[in-house]
Order: structure tokens, then C-alpha cells, then sequence
């Protein structure tokens, strides 16, 4: 079982609020003879509308989430006093950081030079001019923007809003109804009706827990601001920020960048919902755009938090927490989410650089629930290992903060309501320069990032169990499993963390206490319970490296029966039934993960095991090199296509695939003693020697490695060099036939 991280959880971000104000008629349309007379005036033709139409219709345009429309200049006559109010003040367009404290992307802060122009134009009568010269109004569909999407997700059942309420938080659950992984390149939510939602986020629920935790209601939605989702059974850090606003429906992920959605997950759409007034019906459509290539990058959310600080006294105007982080690899920085509820005022994000240097990621000097966004960078910001990250968020807990959801002001503690209080910056990273040969950055920030939490609460449970997951990742699996165990201090009935003890006991070598481990998450978990199934599917696993074919077998068939299929219970029965020589049951086995995920390695690299059995080394180079498009970094797959290649008589190939195994394994004697071979077998000789020699020095108990060493000095002429190869072979292996035969061969051609 892969490690679990902690899953990033998100309290509800607050969409704009836009003015309800009643209109106020404004005077009469002056046209464009009217300007004639005062050739300076500003007019919408040819100075708002620009402005409006680029700024303003993403959201007021019919159907949008705006409350009311500015594409026409009736439109905008008729509003002109709140624009007026709103642009002046800044409340619009809604951006809340500060300028030169970050460069972002899609910056919707108006110029100073467009706020100008507006109270011109509205403050000298608000002239229409040549509607012919004004641009075309921008076209809004209210459907998909991104042509029709490859699947279409809704909920069973709609949502009922009263008429007047407080805001409210609903959690519509979209399961995802494919029996194959997809990746998603884009997607768009289109919320109905879209005024009465304030915003909207997606998060991915691998497992279904929501909806496990709420089997006998979950198709109107769960209510509730903050969730927590169990994240599956692999080590899966990469993360976006799937972030719904009125003014940015569709979300197009950066090339190379991706996110996964397998079989058995769910779509969990929080929502902050806004009364309009009269009784709603709540839904929501999403469309999602496949793309074939899984992701080249894989980006992760990091957070700074400091909750465990938040104990605001009634009246206190400047309550200030902090936290940092210290990044242990280097990253680039592609957003910042910062947050907290009501009485957040000034937030601060910065990095401290090793030399010193202060970098701004994020300054908000006037907080606002309500309009706070993700933000994104204009281009990454790169910071190096060592850089430290810090937080310093000011509260506003006075009667004279207009947010203040108590009045009189009452003390106030962390918590998930709106009313509570949170302390969170959160930033998607992308972990860079990163050295094949050492751990995964991921994990290393991953490590990082708990050992800073657990230093703040010690016994948090969720924090124990990323830290262990984390250190086993990285193949620290003895500190693990005690990890593990402290935790299961608190929990002992716990079955997905005893499913990861007995992970991190197979990895350190502890094999009976590992499969003890996993009967016992399986006994406590019952019998189709999802973490009783990790369990199954990782005893399965560690019966088969014991050559317990068997018994493998026995436990992949108990993973089909009870628990959800997916491709890799059924490669795992595939890879039993072929330990067990059921060749054409196991190549079936294989067939049905790989419609279920096509990039699924085990089965990729079992057929091309099984084509090279065959004889057929052109299908075994193909998914072989199917199996390495699916994970790169499988030293194996990289061996086998290899020698697959050297089968086909393309030596250079093979070179190129031997390369990379010795860049991902430099110290593995075999893979220094089959490149020269290879190497040889193309005519280059000495890099051949040079390589062989490699190999020697990792393992000197090499027979064949002596053996082949010698027919390499033979061939140079160094016959007495060639005659201590051969025998230093036979006395290693006084068997080895083909030192035997060499060193006779050597001894009869260069006689006395």
C-alpha cells in the first residue's frame, strides 16, 4: 500500500457579493450629436463599453452570476450610480492583493487610468456616442464554453434554497461512472441557477467515503462548510486548486498537467449558496475533457496554518498569528489560496530566500470573505531548497470590523463554521530539479510539511498517519511502522492504519508481522469495507513475492468478489494465476485491467513477459514501451525492453534503454554487466571493458562477470589477464561450463 497524504481541505470561499441596490434612473440618453457639441466627453460607445465588456460581463451578462447585465448601454445607464459607487471604491471588479506583492495572472484590479474613465463618463451625463463605432458586446453561452465535453457529471437530486436563510454550504456528490482512469485536461461547472451561488470548489473523493459516511441521503448532498475525505490507497500528492467563480467557469489545466479520475471516485462540488429571495432549485452540471497522455508534472498543495494559535478575545482589533515552513527541494510556485473567515483583515504570504532575499507571494491589506479567490502567477516563482515560507495574518475581533458576525463581539476559536475562525495559505507547488537518483520531492515536502503540523498538535491523528506514509515512501520504513503504532495508540482498531503497518513491516522485511497486520485490518474492517480491500489487495501482493501462488490467487479472487473492481485487482490476479503457469488465465486477468486503465503497468509488463515467452519480441516491445509511457522510472521494464531490442538486433536501442536503467539504478552490478555486453555485441569495445570492470567492482562474486571479462582481455591480446579471469570464475563457480570450456580453449591455443 502506497502512503496517504492529508487531503487538503477547504472551507467555503465566499464568491463577490454584487450590489442589490435598487437602479436609479439616470438622465436621458445624450447621443452622439450631443458630443459633437462637447468633443471631449467620454461616451459608452467609445470608452465604457471597453472597460465593461472586459472587466465587468463575465459576470453581469443574462444568466451569469452577476445580478443584473451591463452589455447594452440601457444596461449600464440604468446602473451607472453603483458602478460609479463600486469601481471608485475598488469593491469591483472583486481582487483583493495588494499590487507589486505578487505578479499574477488574469489581474482583475482596474487601472487607475480605467477608474478615470468611468467617472468621466458618468460624471458628464453618462452620453451613449455612435453606438456603430462601439465593439461588439462578448458572446456568453450559458453552456459549455469549451465545445462539448467527453462527460457529462450531475447530481441525482437537486437542492431546495429557501427564500431567506443564512448562507448556506451543500456538498453535491457527482459519482464519476466509468470503469477506466481517465485524465482531465479541462473542466467547466455550470451551477443552476448560477446567481445563487457564491462560489464553488471540486474535490476528488477516490474512495466514496462521503458518500459511504452518508449511504442512506447523500444523493440531495451533504451539508457542511470543511470536509475530510479518505485519499485511497496510494501515495497521491498532486493537487489542483478546481476552483469555480462566476468570472471563470471553465478551467483549462497547464500542458503536461492533468488530473487522474478512476473507477469507484466521486466528484464532491462545495458549495456556498447565497438566498436570492424567493424558493431555488439547486443544481449543477459538470463537464469534464479527457486528454490520452497522463501528466508529465505533477503539482502539490502545501499549507501554512496557524490554527492551533487562533483564540481571539472579544474586542481585540489585532490579533496576530504566524507560522513558516522550510522547503527541503527546490520548487516553483504556480498559486497562492490564502484564507481565513470574518475577522481576517491583513494577510501576508512571503518566502525568506537562503541568501536572504524576501520574496512577496501574497499581500491583502482589506480582507473580504466574499471575494476572496485562488490566485494564480503570471509565471512560476522559483524558490530554492532551504527557502522558508511564513504567514502573518491579522484579526479584526472589534465592533468596528463591518464583518464581524458578533455583535457584540464574543471570543474565537479555530473551527470549520463561518463563524469560527481559520488561518490557512495554501500554495500549489511544483517540486523542480530533482535528481532521478534521489527520493521523491514530493515526499520530501510531504515529510516536511507534517513534521511542521505534528510539531503543533502531537497526537493528531491525520498528521501521524501522512508523516508514516511519508517516511515509508521514501523507504524509511522501520521509523514508519513505529509511527504507525504510536498511532494506533489512539485507534487500535483502526483499519487502514493497520493496512499501512503492514505495509511499512513488508518493506522493512517483516513479513509475518506484516500479513499479520493485514488479517487484522481485513478482520476489523469486515467484508467489503474499502480499507478491509487495501488490505486484501496488499496480502495478495506480499503472498506472491513469497512464491505463495496460491495463496495470492485466493486472496485476488476475495478482492474481486467483495470489494469495488479496478485494473489493479485484477492484474493482481493475473500476476498470481501467472505464478502459478495459468498462462491464458493470467493474460485474460491482464485484458480486463487494461480496459479498465489502459496505462495499468503490471498488466503492460506481464503481457510483454508473457510475448517474450512467446517468441514474439515485436509485441513485447510494444508493451514494454506501453508499460514505461505508464511509469518511467520501472528499472525492470527498462532491462526487458533491452533485451527484447538485442533480440531485434537494434543495439542501439537497447543501449539507450540499458542508459537509463544505469541512470536510475548507478550502482546495480547487473545493469553495468548487460551494458557491456551490449555494448560488445555493437563493436564498442573498450566503453564494453570499461563497463564490465563496473560491474565487478559492485559485485566481485560474479561468475559470468569473470567469465565475460575474460573473453574481453582474450580478445585484447592480454592472454595471461584472460587465464586469472577464468579461473578466478571457476573459483567462485567450479561448475561454470563456460569458464571451464574458455580457459581450455585459451590453454590449448597458446601452448608452450
Amino acid at each position: 500500500m502506497k502512503p496517504l497524504p492529508i487531503l487538503p481541505t477547504f472551507a467555503a470561499l465566499p464568491l463577490l457579493v454584487a450590489f442589490f441596490c435598487s437602479p436609479v434612473e439616470s438622465p436621458s440618453a445624450v447621443t452622439e450629436e450631443s458630443r459633437s457639441s462637447n468633443p471631449g466627453a467620454a461616451t459608452w460607445s467609445h470608452d465604457a463599453a471597453p472597460i465593461l465588456y472586459k472587466n465587468c460581463t463575465p459576470c453581469h451578462h443574462p444568466g451569469g452570476a452577476g445580478p443584473f447585465s451591463l452589455l447594452t448601454y440601457a444596461d449600464a445607464r440604468r446602473w451607472a450610480p453603483q458602478i460609479l459607487a463600486v469601481t471608485q471604491s475598488r469593491f469591483m471588479p472583486p481582487w483583493l492583493p495588494e499590487p507589486g506583492y505578487g505578479d499574477f495572472a488574469d489581474v482583475r484590479r482596474l487601472s487607475g487610468e480605467d477608474q478615470a474613465l468611468l467617472k468621466r463618463w458618468i460624471d458628464g451625463g453618462i452620453l451613449q456616442g455612435d453606438l456603430k463605432a462601439a465593439p461588439p458586446p462578448p458572446h456568453y453561452d450559458a453552456m459549455w464554453q469549451l465545445g462539448k465535453p467527453d462527460l457529462v457529471l450531475e447530481p441525482a437530486r437537486t437542492f431546495a434554497l429557501p427564500a431567506t436563510s443564512t448562507d448556506a454550504f451543500r456538498n453535491l456528490i457527482l459519482p464519476y461512472p466509468l470503469k477506466e482512469t481517465h485524465y482531465i485536461r479541462a473542466m467547466e461547472i455550470v451551477p443552476a441557477p448560477a446567481r445563487v451561488v457564491h462560489h464553488a470548489n471540486l474535490l476528488i473523493d477516490r474512495t466514496a467515503s462521503l458518500r459511504r459516511a452518508h449511504a442512506s441521503d447523500w444523493e440531495g448532498g451533504v451539508p457542511g462548510m470543511e470536509l475530510m475525505m479518505d485519499a485511497g490507497n496510494r501515495f497521491d500528492p498532486d493537487s489542483h486548486f478546481l476552483f469555480w467563480k462566476p468570472d471563470t467557469p471553465a478551467l483549462v489545466e497547464p500542458d503536461g498537467m492533468p488530473w487522474r479520475l478512476d473507477p469507484g471516485s466521486d466528484l464532491v462540488l462545495n458549495t456556498h449558496l447565497k438566498p436570492s429571495g424567493k424558493p431555488e432549485t439547486v443544481s449543477a452540471r459538470i463537464g469534464l475533457y479527457f486528454t490520452k497522455d497522463p501528466p508529465a508534472h505533477l503539482p502539490m498543495l502545501v499549507q501554512l496554518d496557524a490554527d492551533d494559535k487562533l483564540n481571539i478575545p472579544p474586542g481585540d482589533p489585532n490579533f496576530v498569528v504566524e507560522d513558516s515552513l522550510k522547503l527541503p527541494v527546490d520548487v516553483d510556485v504556480l498559486g497562492v489560496y490564502p484564507h481565513t473567515h470574518y475577522l481576517g483583515r491583513d494577510l501576508q504570504g512571503w518566502a525568506i530566500l537562503p541568501t536572504g532575499e524576501k520574496k512577496w507571494l501574497v499581500w491583502i491589506k482589506d480582507w473580504d470573505l466574499n471575494r476572496q479567490s485562488v490566485y494564480r502567477y503570471g509565471l512560476p516563482i522559483r524558490l530554492p531548497t532551504g527557502t522558508v515560507l511564513h504567514m502573518k495574518y491579522t484579526f479584526d475581533n472589534s465592533p468596528q470590523n463591518p464583518h464581524n458576525p458578533h455583535l457584540p463581539p464574543v471570543r474565537v476559536h479555530p473551527g470549520s463554521r463561518s463563524e469560527d475562525e481559520m488561518a490557512h495559505l495554501w500554495l500549489q507547488v511544483l517540486p523542480v530539479n530533482a535528481s532521478p537518483q534521489g527520493p521523491d520531492p514530493r515526499l520530501q515536502l510531504e515529510e516536511a510539511w507534517m513534521r511542521n503540523r505534528l510539531s503543533k498538535s502531537p497526537e493528531d491523528r491525520v498528521t501521524l498517519y501522512n508523516l508514516a506514509a511519508a517516511l515509508a515512501g521514501e523507504g524509511q520504513f522501520k521509523e514508519a511502522a513505529q509511527i504507525y503504532e504510536d498511532e494506533l495508540k489512539l485507534d487500535p482498531s483502526d483499519a487502514r492504519t493497520l493496512t499501512a503497518l503492514g505495509a511499512a513491516q513488508d518493506g522493512a522485511g517483516d513479513i509475518d508481522r506484516a500479513a499479520e497486520s493485514y488479517k487484522r485490518a481485513i478482520a476489523v474492517a469486515g467484508f467489503s469495507d474499502p480499507r478491509g480491500c487495501d488490505a486484501r489487495f496488499n496480502l495478495a501482493h506480499l503472498e506472491w513475492h513469497r512464491d505463495r501462488y496460491a495463496e495470492a490467487e485466493q486472496q485476488a479472487r476475495a478482492l474481486l468478489a467483495a470489494c469495488q473492481e479496478d485494473a489493479e485487482s485484477h492484474s493482481a490476479l493475473g500476476a498470481a494465476l501467472l505464478g502459478e503457469a495459468k498462462t491464458e488465465q493470467a493474460t485474460e486477468e491482464f485484458r480486463r485491467a487494461l480496459v479498465l486503465d489502459p496505462n495499468d503497468f503490471t498488466s503492460l509488463y506481464n503481457l510483454g513477459t508473457i510475448a517474450v515467452e512467446a517468441n514474439d519480441p515485436e509485441k513485447a516491445a510494444s508493451l514494454f514501451e506501453a508499460a514505461l509511457r505508464a511509469s518511467p522510472k520501472e528499472l525492470d521494464a527498462h532491462i526487458q525492453l533491452a533485451g527484447v531490442y538485442v533480440q531485434q538486433q537494434r543495439f542501439r536501442d537497447a543501449l539507450t534503454q540499458l542508459r537509463t536503467a544505469a541512470g536510475l539504478a548507478p550502482d546495480d552490478a547487473v545493469v553495468h554487466s548487460l551494458l557491456a555486453q551490449v555494448l560488445d555485441a555493437d563493436g564498442q569495445s573498450e566503453e564494453a571493458f570499461a563497463e564490465q570492470n563496473r560491474a565487478l567492482q559492485l559485485n566481485p562474486q560474479d561468475a559470468d562477470g569473470w567469465n565475460n571479462l575474460g573473453v574481453m582481455l582474450a580478445r585484447r591480446g592480454q592472454i595471461e589477464a584472460a587465464r586469472g579471469a577464468y579461473r578466478h570464475a571457476l573459483q567462485i563457480d567450479p561448475t561454470h561450463a563456460q569458464a571451464q570450456a574458455n580457459l581450455a580453449l585459451l590453454s590449448a591455443a597458446h601452448a608452450p
